[in-house]
């Protein structure tokens, strides 16, 4: 088996797909040393061909594919998408409209974030061999046994994308995933702007000094990982931000006192940028500082013990829907709902409010309770006996 390495290669390929209903995408890619992904190989099959992409070949301009990305007219499918979204999406070319089909097997009752492999056995009934698994999709060349392995990855999506797209035509769930798909085409998903780097973290704090430093140590962290093409966490852990923006240290025996910097970090070459971004954001914390909405306070001491009841309850709704709970409502949903009966969260909307979050607030009101019936959960009405007339005067 031979992967495409020419652009004259790629642009007959892509020929080929263009005007076909779908395609099914994978990549590898290597990124335990980087910061960025590194693209060593794209798969794709649509009905009528399928092939491997060498994105490593010398000279090879991935553009051709790179168009199919873009093009509107062409459903891309993949599994677990949102890495391998990450990089078409780092290379200017978004997938959209797009299908994953691990999210569709959560509603089609797959259970939770299905592995490719499984989804696999189950539909088509074929075992896929795992044995190129842990490749080093870096090293060339490639053996026949490695390229057969990734091209079975997108094979067996195209055939079992129809199958699974049928099932939830006719279940009348197909319009359930949408919402997700939107989502993980989202390119705000994929922001790397230095500056919005504190947003995939969790600030502990919400006064103006801690967060102005949060941000800016965030965003030097950020500048510094992308310049160096190194992981975040080899330049500084996650919780050292948070010890920093605690102590705000200015100057290397300040930051030589924290426990979570490692020893002698003032002294590399990092130390003197990270003090001078401490500086800078404390000239005017209140400018600087992000905005963050204070979490809604417990609307009574026993929200905790409601959220406990809204998981069981989740927990028995998606059993008997077979539909994944993860699909249907987050702990974060949860948590509010049990605050706030009008709160902003996917579980009060749309089907999941059908599903689901109709039932979550009759349990609040105590008009729904939980049955333990064998090993099963059961949800039943509550009868409230008619309150007795008013004495006359």
């Amino acid at each position: 088996m031979t992967p495409i390495t020419t652009t004259a290669a790629l642009s007959a390929f892509c020929d080929k797909i263009k005007g076909q209903p779908f395609v099914a995408v994978d990549t590898e890619f290597m990124r335990e040393t980087t910061y960025w992904p590194r693209l060593c190989l794209i798969q794709a099959a649509a009905p009528s061909a399928e092939a491997t992409i060498d994105p490593m070949a010398e000279g090879l301009d991935l553009e051709p594919f790179l168009a199919i990305m873009r093009d509107t007219s062409i459903l891309k499918v993949f599994h677990a998408a949102r890495q391998d979204v990450e990089i078409f999406n780092n290379l200017q070319a978004m997938p959209t409209p797009l299908f994953d089909t691990q999210v569709a097997g959560m509603a089609a009752g797959f259970g939770e974030q299905i592995a490719y492999d499984a989804l696999v056995r189950q539909m088509l009934k074929i075992e896929l061999d795992k044995s190129s698994r842990f490749t080093d999709w870096a090293r060339r060349p490639l053996s026949d046994n490695q390229l057969t392995y990734a091209l079975a990855d997108v094979t067996y999506l195209a055939q079992l994308f129809p199958m699974l797209r049928d099932r939830l035509e006719r279940e009348g769930r197909l319009g359930w995933v949408q919402d997700e798909m939107n989502d993980l085409t989202d390119p705000a998903n994929y922001d790397v702007e230095p500056e919005n780097a504190w947003k995939r973290l969790r600030p502990r704090k919400h006064n103006s000094k801690y967060l102005a430093v949060y941000r800016a140590v965030a965003a030097w962290r950020e500048r510094t990982a992308q310049t160096r093409d190194q992981p975040r966490g080899r330049i500084l852990k996650d919780e050292a931000i948070d010890e920093i923006a605690t102590q705000a240290p200015t100057d290397a025996d300040g930051l030589d006192r924290l426990r979570s910097v490692p020893k002698g970090f003032s002294g590399s070459r990092f130390g003197p940028d990270l003090v001078t971004a401490i500086r800078e954001a404390l000239k005017d914390p209140e400018a600087y500082a992000p905005v963050i909405e204070k979490a809604r306070q417990s609307a009574s001491p026993a929200a905790g013990a409601v959220v406990e009841l809204l998981k069981v309850l989740l927990k028995a709704r998606a059993e008997e829907s077979g539909v994944a709970s993860k699909l249907i409502a987050t702990v974060s949903d949860l948590e509010q709902i049990a605050n706030d009966d009008e709160a902003e969260v996917a579980a009060l909307k749309g089907w999941r409010r059908e599903a689901f979050g109709e039932d979550a607030l009759k349990l609040k009101r105590g008009e729904l309770a939980l049955v333990l019936d064998g090993a099963r959960v059961r949800v039943v009405e509550v009868r409230r006996a008619p309150r007795a007339a008013a004495a006359a005067d």
